[in-house]
């Protein structure tokens, strides 16, 4: 039921692919891990998948690497890592911001991080200032915000623990306050929350449980319940995972 599920990337003419199409790479990613996740991604052709994602690769940058480990050798890796530098602020930290548009937020920090890191490419970066501007955007509960200052939230807590453990830097996490801010977002059905007052959904079982095994708290949420609310999350029909009981499935939240 997952494989079929997955599978809805490729028919071009239905109404879900035409109007996620700004998506599809995004999808392509979270359904080829799922896929591997569940030791079926031999269902998949890597050579067509690869062949399509080096057509999203911009004039002057990649957009994607892929998730097949043979699509890094067709990459020009220098150019692909050297493309990260024009995002860079020129301030004394390391914010990111997105395109023309300038948007900062530690989540573009976290993807700088981990796919230089990928590439073996972190040298191209001045980590210490990675890592500092990251750090800058810890609350006294533990938590990280998009920015200094924001509010934390399961997702840039993710994104900021997840980059300081790439980069080995932990050691400047509080962990048992951020273990018991993120534990005290489990609520009765047993699902998880990205901040105080919001539903559950699949997706920061993600967040929460990546962030909670990297500080190694995970053992302080109930695991039992949390299993049951994401198998309650299936689709027992047509295969895959909404965000909530009885919700319509989705990709992203069938990778989560």
């Amino acid at each position: 039921m997952f494989i079929e599920f997955l599978s809805v990337a490729k028919r071009k003419d239905s109404f879900e692919s035409v109007v996620m199409d700004h998506l599809r790479k995004n999808g392509a990613y979270w359904g080829l891990t799922t896929l591997d996740l569940l030791g079926k991604l031999d269902t998949v052709n890597a050579d067509e998948a690869i062949s399509w994602i080096m057509k999203c690769q911009h004039k002057s940058c990649y957009a994607s690497a892929g998730p097949f480990q043979q699509a890094i050798d067709v990459l020009d890796i220098d150019k692909v890592a050297t493309c990260i530098l024009p995002y860079m602020l020129s301030t004394k930290l390391f914010p990111l911001h997105w395109e023309m548009w300038g948007e900062v937020d530690t989540r573009f920090s976290y993807i700088a991080v981990c796919y230089l890191s990928i590439l073996h490419c972190l040298d191209k970066i001045n980590v210490e200032k990675a890592v500092s501007y990251i750090l800058s955007c810890k609350n006294l509960d533990g938590g990280f915000g998009c920015t200094p200052g924001g509010e934390s939230h399961a997702q840039q807590i993710f994104c900021g623990v997840g980059a300081l453990a790439i980069t080995g830097s932990l050691h400047h996490v509080y962990k048992d306050p951020l273990g018991w801010c993120e534990c005290e977002w489990q609520v009765k059905s047993g699902g998880l929350n990205g901040r105080h007052e919001k539903l559950p959904d699949i997706c920061y079982s993600w967040w929460v449980l990546s962030s909670l095994i990297m500080i190694e708290r995970v053992h302080w949420i109930d695991k039992e319940k949390l299993v049951k609310f994401i198998l309650d999350c299936q689709d027992v029909e047509n295969g895959g995972i909404s965000d909530r009981p009885d919700d319509v499935v989705d990709v992203f939240r069938t990778y989560c």
